[in-house]
């Protein structure tokens, strides 16, 4: 069986201020979506798993329906609010629950060994081709993995991005990830702020940019563990159960390891509106260099 393939589409944008996974931004009106999904079909991925929310769930699927629907199997599942939360917990919460309870949102959708990605990252042909690697031959329920990306890869000219820097132990076994705020380019050294003070961080350190495999597995663990966050967290309504919540504690489990497996794709995305042009500017010279066709879907 082929793996699926989940895309995290439910978000708010808040930064970029518009519904930036249905913007297009290649010559015949691909979003980034487009291109993450002709390089997972290329890759050996047999079925996508759209994350969206019911309030734009008609507007996506107009905008996506049968665009490749001939070409790898579609399916779409809603993060909603009072999805795995008991009645009692129940509020005027507007604020999703974050990423690690989108994907337990999916567990009904997904059978298989699966990758999960943001909607708007681009994540290049290798991320792909290595997951898919990875899901064939090495998953399995005590054994996941995160593609790494090269921090340096992965910064806006256009403000501070955050970023999971990996820690990772002799096998490129995770041990932790590391949240850091405000990090940008200084001086030609990579830096992030904590407290009024910079920090160097090394430019070629490992970063998480969400892209995970996951054996099936995972969805009992994560259902187990969103359902002691909510009644911890729901009274602060910026509280969000993120996946890497679920990564620290499938490893403090000594028998499970999740493997940080290098890609040397170049990411790009749109955390800011400004980065917009730079996209739109980077996919035209890969499909310059023959990496895309002019119209993926033609």
């Amino acid at each position: 069986m082929k793996p699926t393939l989940l895309i995290l589409a439910a978000g708010m944008a808040s930064r970029y201020g518009s519904q930036k996974q249905t913007e297009g931004f290649g010559p015949s009106g691909e979003t980034i979506m487009d291109y993450s999904i002709y390089d997972a079909i290329k890759a050996g991925f047999g079925k996508v798993v759209f994350i969206i929310r019911k309030d734009f769930a008609e507007s996506f699927k107009e905008k996506f329906g049968s665009k490749f629907s001939d070409k790898i199997e579609v399916d779409y599942v809603y993060q909603q609010l009072n999805m795995f939360v008991d009645n009692q917990y129940a509020t005027d919460r507007t604020k999703p629950w974050g990423t690690g309870h989108a994907v337990l949102c999916a567990s009904s959708a997904v059978n298989e060994p699966f990758a999960v990605i943001n909607a708007d990252d681009f994540y290049g042909a290798d991320a792909f081709i290595k997951a898919v690697t990875f899901l064939n031959q090495n998953c399995n329920a005590n054994t996941h993995a995160i593609i790494g990306y090269q921090l340096d890869k992965t910064l806006s000219e256009n403000g501070t991005v955050s970023r999971g820097v990996c820690q990772t132990d002799a096998n490129n076994n995770l041990i932790a990830i590391n949240e850091r705020t405000k990090i940008y380019q200084k001086e030609g050294k990579v830096v992030y702020e904590e407290q009024d003070e910079l920090i160097e961080v090394p430019s070629n350190s490992s970063v998480s940019m969400n892209f995970w495999c996951f054996h099936p597995s995972v969805f009992s663990l994560s259902e187990k563990l969103f359902l002691e966050f909510v009644p911890n967290n729901v009274a602060n309504p910026k509280a969000e159960f993120f996946i890497p919540i679920i990564a620290d504690n499938f490893i403090k489990d000594l028998s499970n390891t999740i493997k940080v497996i290098a890609t040397s794709s170049q990411w790009f995305g749109v955390t800011y509106k400004e980065d917009a042009p730079g996209v739109q500017q980077s996919i035209r010279q890969l499909i310059n260099s023959g990496v895309y066709p002019e119209s993926l879907w033609a």
